[in-house]
């Protein structure tokens, strides 16, 4: 294979993992905003994430009220929360009845 053909694979693979992080990122905060009721100023941070394991896609977000809990949602047949985790050592003890945004 060209080298010009190898480098153009390579931006377009580069190109696809980004609009694919973007579009999980926009259908959860539009599940989040539209279905659940969050105001976007309650949301700290929605990121779209390329995993190694299956699904490859997914994302983490935080929330204003829980910055020491990073929860997962699946994005691919409508929106899920997943899992959570604890990500600040000093919150370790807290049971899911304890957590604020756990679906």
């Amino acid at each position: 294979m060209p080298r010009l053909h190898k480098i153009a694979l390579t931006v377009s693979i580069l190109l696809l993992l980004i609009l694919n992080k973007k579009v999980y990122e926009n259908r959860v905060t539009d599940y989040l905003v539209e279905e659940q009721g969050y105001k976007k100023e309650e949301i700290t941070s929605v990121e779209g994430v390329w995993g190694f394991k299956m699904p490859k896609f997914y994302t983490t977000v935080t929330f204003e009220n829980e910055p020491y809990v990073e929860y997962t949602y699946y994005a691919h047949d409508g929106v899920r929360q997943f899992d959570y985790e604890i990500i600040d050592g000093k919150q370790k003890e807290m049971s899911v009845e304890d957590l604020k945004n756990h679906e």
